[in-house]
Formats: structure tokens, sequence, C-alpha cells
């Protein structure tokens, strides 16, 4: 009887840290690929976000599609990307894409292009 009621506790446990995480709340699949902080993959001002802030390359930033933006990933929302680590939405990308991050890899060329692209899952 014990030994239910310590496996029924540790699953209770379980159940509200897992609701207490609002990293959990949301989770869907994606399309992950990456980009760099230069003109030639964003616009004149590479080291400014769609959210008007700074694109760092010590930040683990990521742009998200607007659908997503529209989902409730806005500017300044936490996102863990399972398998890769939490990043936090500081710009946006552009209108053609779908069910679509793009993970910031500061000016690390080749590191974005070994990255490809990548079905992941997120939860905000």
């Amino acid at each position: 009887m014990d030994t239910k009621r310590a496996s029924f506790g540790a699953l209770l446990l379980v159940i509200v840290l897992w609701l207490a995480d609002p990293l959990q709340a949301k989770s869907m699949t994606v399309t992950a690929t990456a980009y760099n902080s230069v003109v030639a993959q964003t616009d004149s001002t590479p080291h400014i976000g769609a959210c008007n802030k700074p694109i760092e390359s010590k930040r683990n930033i990521i742009a998200v599609s607007r659908d997503l933006f529209e989902m409730g990933l806005n500017c300044g929302t936490k996102v863990k990307v399972h398998g890769v680590g939490e990043f936090v939405v500081l710009d946006r990308m552009h209108d053609r894409w779908e069910r679509r991050i793009d993970i910031h890899m500061g000016k690390k060329l080749g590191k974005a292009v070994a990255w490809g692209e990548r079905k992941v899952r997120i939860s905000w």
C-alpha cells in the first residue's frame, strides 16, 4: 500500500511541476533553420531585430514566422527548442514562411550552413 501511495505521490509531483513550467504550456513541431547577423541575410541593420532589440551573439535568439508570432510567440517570449536549448524571440521572419523558426548563429556562417534545415519540437 505504501509503495502505491509513494508512486501516486511522485506522479502527482511530476504533473504539478509540468503544469507549473511555463515552457510546457504550448508545444508544436516546426522547421528550424539558422541565420547570421550579416546584411546579406537580414537588412542594413543586421544587429537590430524586428523587436527593436539588439541581436547579440552571446544570447540564444530566434526569429519566428509571422503565424507563430500571432500564436503567442511574441517579442521576448522564452522558447524551449527540445534537444537544443532555451531561446528568446527577438526577431520575425519574412511572411512567406510558416511554422518556422530561425536560430541566430552570430557571424558564424559555417555553423549556420552546417545546421541546415531540421524539424524540431518547441514549447513556450
